[in-house]
């Protein structure tokens, strides 16, 4: 299967490194035109030398914004106001125990990680409508499916992007644009790297250890025993976004390494 995305604009949200940014090469790989999102200037300019140096022809913008905020969104889709494909990336996650999750805790990881990409798809759709022809993928988490309870809030804020996700789904009939979620497991991300090799070094174990130490103890259900990469995410959402994609719609589809014991 040859994927080819010429023509298209992609926007993927929090891309400026991480699981985002391997999105971004993929779809500038398959010939998309690519839009960067992020909050530093220095981290988004980086990102797109970086793409440009591995394929000299890609099309690459930046666009430095906050999405956690209703302003930031709208500056984003102002900068660029048609696109024919919406990852919304954009998150993070925060380990911590529930009672000590504070009200604001709880209103800035759902602004960052659900609002964010509410407020874009719902400038995006009528567009993509009125084109016949886009795709939004929604990268959720296994922790939507099952909830850490290291991080409740965050499980939460991914259980919330399956239901947005199928919802706006629902609005597609008939026509040529797809809404999907994406499903990630534990995956060597920069902020789950770096967030391992401090855990490692207050422990004085190496980070490989420390990592598979977590997969065992706090994800033992693993089919892969081990992180996913984030070419191995971005690999599945880059078919989601596809030509070849059109029969996929409303889905939540797993790169989760056989966390989720289940068959649906």
């Amino acid at each position: 299967m040859k994927i080819e995305l010429n023509g298209k604009k992609a926007l993927v949200t929090g891309s400026s490194g991480g699981i985002g940014l391997a999105i971004a090469f993929g779809l500038a790989e398959a010939g998309a035109e690519v839009v960067l999102h992020g909050r530093s200037a220095d981290k988004l300019a980086h990102a797109a030398a970086a793409i440009v140096q591995k394929f000299p022809d890609a099309k690459i913008g930046t666009v430095q914004a906050d999405l956690a905020t209703a302003d930031g969104a709208a500056s984003l889709s102002a900068a660029h106001p048609d696109v024919d494909i919406l990852v919304n990336n954009a998150g993070f996650f925060a380990p911590k125990s529930f009672t000590e999750i504070t009200d604001d805790d709880w209103q800035q990881m759902l602004d960052t990680n659900v609002m964010s990409g509410i407020r874009l798809s719902r400038y995006y759709l009528p567009r993509m409508m009125a084109a016949n022809w886009g795709r939004i993928v929604f990268i959720s988490s296994e922790s939507g499916v099952q909830i850490p309870a290291e991080m409740i809030h965050y499980g939460v804020s991914k259980t919330a992007l399956l239901g947005v996700s199928r919802g706006l789904a629902e609005l597609t009939a008939g026509t040529g644009v797809t809404v999907n979620a994406v499903l990630p497991g534990p995956t060597r991300s920069e902020g789950v790297s770096d967030f391992f090799a401090e855990m490692a070094k207050e422990q004085g174990v190496s980070q490989d250890e420390m990592e598979r130490d977590f997969i065992a103890q706090h994800r033992p259900t693993s089919l892969l025993r081990r992180l996913a990469t984030v070419d191995e995410v971005a690999n599945m959402v880059v078919y989601t976004c596809s030509t070849q994609a059109a029969a996929t719609n409303g889905a939540a589809l797993r790169v989760d390494g056989g966390v989720v014991r289940s068959i649906l």
